[in-house]
């Protein structure tokens, strides 16, 4: 049985962080910033209650006569209790026998072509602390995108109104920035876990380091995007933040009324209608801040009884990373713009080229983790190399089929034929239309049609939900 070393380093970036904030907010309030200190508060308070909660839903605390840890919990003291209560369990292992184990079977990755089932058995004492990993997983999830990533950002926001950083303002950051990352690399492992949950999924060391690498670069870049514009345009940053938590809120809320599903009742039995709506909606919520600043390895969908999505769709991917890289650009093209005299001990032009440049390392380390790294790379239908492909061959075509030698002219070059009766034209249309299945990878296909002498071309690219295309050339002689 594994050391819950994963527990103790969530706990003691939870407590290292609210410390620094508690003891910032006081220097705040000593200084008179009430502004700052409010701020810094509600960026650790908020967090601390979701993480209590949390913990408390999946270990179904509510339904337990357990008084004392549920006054922890609200004394904010419930993570520190849960870790000290993970390592008694693991230290009692083997010193008391099992009154009864549980069979559970994996299979193996495949390694010729097959896999094979392998059973073994689960003690009580490994079952308990499957379930603390669990909840402290989500919990460190939840503790970076919601309150270490806008508490960095606020942070460094300070740091450039006052030019300067303090020994308690630089913890914090650190602090912050180490939780971010984190948060962020446990999101991958449960992205993994649950989407291949048939599996025994090993994750190499080498997986570790290129997750971490990924991560650090995608999120400090983002967070100085976002600080250096809101610096100069303080007002602008507010629609830039609303849109894009709107966009990934409301997005799969859209997708499940699409898909004409019932609605999900399969979280918790105690739950009432009510409930299961409040819980559906802060998942998003914190899929939305996840996005925010960085992509978010687990898809939601609603309709799903897991409520995430197990296929592995590049073109999403594709389509975030380059929408975002764009969105990054601009910004910075804005601060560019508008820069105050604050800015006139740097050289603007290199800070911008170092953060595209910090961006476009976060996505090779994130291609080399897809590609080398992935512990079920085996499992994909095909590579990540086609499937970007693929997108950049979906790329060309729009751009060709928006070009000017492609719209239809008035007159035709191509001399008058006959036209038959039976046929007026041929028509050729080609749809693809990969379902959602657990464990494969899903592309979109592209089929082109080309006509000598074309009357009239008409190209239309319809994109579904999933990523899928239609692709409809229809040419009349």
């Amino acid at each position: 049985m594994r050391l819950p070393s994963s527990i103790f380093v969530s706990v003691s970036l939870f407590t290292a962080e609210t410390t620094a904030a508690l003891y910032l907010s006081s220097t705040y309030r000593s200084a008179g910033d009430q502004i700052w200190q409010g701020l810094t508060l509600l960026f650790t308070l908020v967090p601390s209650v979701l993480v209590q909660l949390t913990l408390t839903f999946i270990h179904r605390d509510l339904g337990r006569d357990r008084p004392l840890v549920l006054l922890l919990h609200i004394l904010q003291l419930g993570p520190i209790v849960r870790c000290l209560e993970a390592f008694c369990i693991y230290g009692s292992v083997g010193r008391v026998e099992e009154p009864y184990v549980s069979i559970t079977r994996k299979k193996q990755l495949p390694r010729g072509g097959q896999s094979e089932e392998v059973e073994r058995q689960v003690g009580q004492a490994e079952g308990k602390l499957f379930t603390h990993r669990a909840a402290f997983a989500r919990s460190s999830v939840i503790q970076a995108f919601l309150g270490s990533a806008p508490q960095l950002t606020l942070q460094l926001y300070i740091c450039a109104l006052q030019q300067g950083v303090s020994i308690g303002r630089g913890t914090l950051m650190v602090i912050s920035l180490l939780s971010i990352v984190y948060g962020a690399l446990r999101c991958n492992i449960l992205a993994i876990k649950i989407k291949y949950d048939d599996y025994e999924v090993d994750v190499r060391p080498v997986a570790y380091m290129c997750i971490y690498l990924w991560r650090s670069f995608e999120i400090a870049s983002r967070v100085v995007v976002l600080v250096l514009f809101s610096s100069v345009l303080q007002l602008w940053i507010l629609p830039v933040v609303l849109l894009n938590f709107i966009v990934f809120f409301f997005y799969p809320w859209i997708l499940f009324w699409l898909s004409h599903s019932p609605f999900p009742e399969n979280i918790e039995k105690t739950l009432t209608r009510v409930g299961t709506t409040i819980v559906l909606c802060l998942l998003t919520f914190l899929y939305a801040g996840i996005n925010m600043f960085c992509w978010s390895a687990v898809q939601v969908k609603l309709c799903d009884p897991d409520l995430i999505n197990k296929s592995q769709n590049w073109y999403h991917m594709a389509v975030y990373y380059v929408l975002r890289f764009m969105e990054n650009a601009s910004l910075l093209l804005l601060w560019f713009m508008y820069k105050t005299e604050v800015y006139n001990f740097i050289c603007a032009p290199l800070l911008v080229l170092l953060l595209l440049l910090a961006y476009g390392i976060a996505i090779f380390f994130m291609l080399v983790f897809y590609q080398f790294c992935h512990p079920c790379r085996r499992l994909f239908s095909s590579s990540m190399t086609q499937g970007l492909w693929t997108c950049s061959s979906l790329l060309c075509l729009s751009c060709n089929s928006a070009s000017p030698q492609n719209r239809p002219t008035g007159k035709s070059p191509c001399p008058p034929t006959r036209k038959e009766p039976a046929n007026d034209g041929a028509q050729d249309t080609s749809s693809d239309t990969t379902d959602d299945m657990p464990n494969e990878t899903t592309y979109d296909m592209l089929n082109d049609t080309v006509c000598d002498s074309p009357n009239k071309v008409s190209n239309s690219i319809c994109v579904g939900i999933n990523g899928d295309i239609n692709h409809s050339v229809s040419c009349n002689a």
